[in-house]
């Protein structure tokens, strides 16, 4: 790969050394002051690659002109949301930032009814829409209610309520910035994503999450039209941050050194079985109202709801583009473009919906004590919230906290014996999954077992979507990754690399030490193969 020669002088950096950042940033025109992350969520290598290849004139054709395309670019682990933005923004993987899922499971943690920390802990971790606070009409205040989430003793030995970003084990990119005197902002989809502010609690300067699935409401995620108008609300949060607003526009903050934001409307598209089905959107701008979404071959060629996602995501990034160059920041500013996680299966002939995981095995189990185990899995009963809980998360793959660990060679047994049935691939648990994983004996948020199904499985019986993700195929796994900037030449990459990589690329591009994240520090994560010039 070949980098113009004025880049090598604004991609090199050395630590700060207490040098306020934004102060330092406009000392030299040719440095990069501020980076736009877009997670594009559900952007396969492949679906960037055909996009531009059909598309000449996109801003995404446009971006990967002045950029570096990684063709071989994988989430560092299992590939739901939570895990999938935490590599981009820690620059590691479940080992170091501790979250597999949005919900998951903490041995240490306690039900958020029991106020009182008392009895033995043990408890699924809840951090998606539903602890949201409501107002009428089941519509979600866009802020946490504090009631709803999980608790645990504090360092004084008060029981209190766990936020995401107190949940996390390692900091942020967008700490590491703040910390140095600069700007941060982040727009996501639901308030859970506090997520990103980092053990601090104040990483994101200007955190903007307007809520995209409503618990008794609407549900955006129905209707590509619908999400498409929920992407919208952050395309504007980032042009009134580049305009050195807050997302609302009513405050003066600066423009950010490292902001940016996630895109639905591309993951929505491949997921939907029939777009609007309910009729409960009551936006019709696509004309595509009970069309089905996802692809319509092995080959990846989008269905016309799927395309219609990645059109109206690329003119929104143009949006953001054009007013970049507008305000004259587009040279200053490293874009890169990627996804929390990709979507299986692609080829919709492999599509299989099951049931979930922990029915099928609850019909075979019989008296198979390992069976029992993970039937039994998620045990607690709401009259008894002080009871320590199994759990079994999945989708396209199945994760199982057991309740009695001692268990957990009798229930892989039981899964590896029943491979036909279960539709699995792959069972990790004892030493294979110590290979890859923290000890799940020692580690509170690791795991027993997890499950790879064979590729297209899908366990659940939902009739609204015909792809998911969260595991580690292909499909889940390999997403797009562009680094752009107007001195960058085009170049395609084909050596693997991890979206964790990201992380440190970006604090490098600032000028600031990839080993101030804690968890590139621990795992060892390199820079982007072209961008450490140090």
């Amino acid at each position: 790969m070949k980098l113009k020669k004025i880049a090598l002088g604004f991609l090199a950096g050395t630590a700060l050394g207490g040098v306020a950042l934004a102060d330092d940033f406009g000392a030299r025109d040719e440095r990069v002051r501020h980076v736009l992350l877009i997670s594009v969520d559900g952007l396969h290598a492949l679906d960037l690659e055909r996009y531009v290849e059909k598309n000449p004139g996109s801003t995404l054709a446009q971006l990967s002109t002045q950029g570096v395309t990684f063709t071989n670019a994988r989430t560092p682990a299992n590939s739901d949301s939570f895990p999938g933005l935490l590599a981009l923004v820690t620059g590691g993987s479940p080992n170091t930032h501790g979250f597999f899922y949005d919900v998951s499971y903490d041995r240490t943690l306690f039900d958020p009814a029991n106020t009182t920390c008392t009895g033995k802990p043990g408890v699924s971790i809840v951090f998606d829409e539903s602890i949201d606070k409501y107002g009428p009409g089941a519509v979600s205040l866009n802020v946490i209610d504090p009631a709803q989430l999980p608790r645990g003793k504090n360092a004084q030995g008060q029981c209190v309520a766990v936020y995401p970003h107190a949940a996390l084990k390692t900091n942020t990119i967008f700490e590491v910035v703040r910390a140095a005197g600069g700007v941060t902002a982040w727009a996501d989809k639901h308030p859970a994503y506090d997520l990103v502010n980092g053990p601090s609690g104040k990483g994101v300067g200007d955190l903007y999450t307007p809520e995209i699935t409503n618990v008794g409401g609407l549900d955006n995620t129905v209707s590509i039209d619908c999400t498409v108008q929920n992407d919208a609300l952050k395309v504007q949060a980032i042009i009134n941050e580049i305009d050195g607003k807050s997302h609302d526009g009513s405050q003066k903050l600066g423009v950010p050194n490292v902001f940016g934001m996630n895109f639905q409307a591309v993951s929505v598209g491949q997921k939907l079985a029939s777009s609007n089905k309910d009729g409960s959107c009551p936006i019709h701008t696509s004309g595509l109202d009970k069309q089905p979404g996802g692809y319509t071959d092995g080959a990846g060629t989008p269905s016309a709801v799927l395309a219609y996602g990645l059109a109206k995501t690329d003119a929104a990034l143009g949006a953001i583009v054009a007013e970049l160059k507008a305000r004259r920041l587009y040279d200053q500013t490293l874009i890169v473009v990627s996804a929390k996680h990709g979507q299986s299966p692609i080829n919709p002939a492999k599509a299989n919906k099951v049931g979930h995981f922990q029915d099928l095995v609850t019909s075979l189990a019989g008296s198979d004590a390992g069976g029992l185990a993970i039937a039994n899995a998620g045990a607690c009963t709401t009259s008894n919230p002080t009871a320590a809980c199994g759990f079994v998360q999945d989708d396209d793959v199945a994760l199982i906290w057991l309740q009695d660990q001692s268990q957990t060679a009798a229930a892989a047994a039981f899964v590896n014996g029943k491979v036909k049935d279960l539709f699995v691939e792959e069972v990790l648990a004892g030493d294979e999954l110590k290979l890859k994983f923290n000890d799940p004996a020692t580690d509170p948020r690791t795991p027993d077992i997890i499950v790879q199904p064979v590729y297209g499985t899908i366990y659940t019986t939902s009739g609204k979507k015909n792809a998911e993700h969260g595991g580690f195929s292909f499909g889940d796994a390999n997403v797009a990754l562009l680094v752009s900037n107007p001195h960058l030449q085009s170049a395609v990459v084909k050596t693997p690399v991890t979206t964790a990589q990201v992380a440190p690329t970006i604090l490098n591009a600032l000028g600031l030490d990839p080993q101030a994240l804690n968890s590139v520090r621990i795992e060892h994560t390199p820079v982007l193969p072209g961008f450490d010039k140090r």
